[in-house]
């Protein structure tokens, strides 16, 4: 059982690294209709990959209560510590490319948050309290 949690949870997150580059692609093209789309996709392996996760950790658990005297090195099979080490090396793979995800999502946000407010400026208000309207827009009735 071990085994199969090991292999869909390392399957989970090869996914959502393909799907993150797949985002950076289409970001760099304001394709933002797809990563929306793939956003729900997303949300689901992660939620997978939590339960199997977790089903992993009870597992581990169940080993380490059965056999007290023994440490976990030793109640595990060499191909299930060469599962865990490629879980890893996927969580880390996969943290390093959504932190690079994440400096372009916020990069852009800062471009059209900084556009929108050039095109349409706010009023601001001194620290009298007085409004100085916006020169650019004004609302007639």
């Amino acid at each position: 059982m071990l085994k199969n949690y090991l292999e869909g949870a390392i399957k989970d997150l090869q996914n959502l690294i393909s799907y993150t580059y797949e985002d950076i692609e289409d970001i760099k093209v304001a394709n933002n209709h797809s990563i929306f789309e793939r956003n729900i996709i997303k949300s689901s392996l992660i939620k997978e990959f939590e339960t199997k996760k977790s089903l992993i950790d009870d597992q581990m658990v169940l080993l380490m209560q059965t056999n007290p005297d023994k440490p976990l090195s030793e109640l595990i099979t060499p191909e299930i510590s060469t599962l865990l080490v490629s879980m890893r090396q996927n969580l880390e793979a996969l943290k390093d490319i959504n932190t690079r995800y994440a400096r372009m999502v916020f990069a852009v946000s800062e471009f059209y948050t900084s556009l929108v407010e050039q095109l349409f400026p706010k009023e601001k208000a001194d620290y009298k309290g007085s409004m100085v309207q916006s020169s650019l827009l004004s609302l007639q009735a």
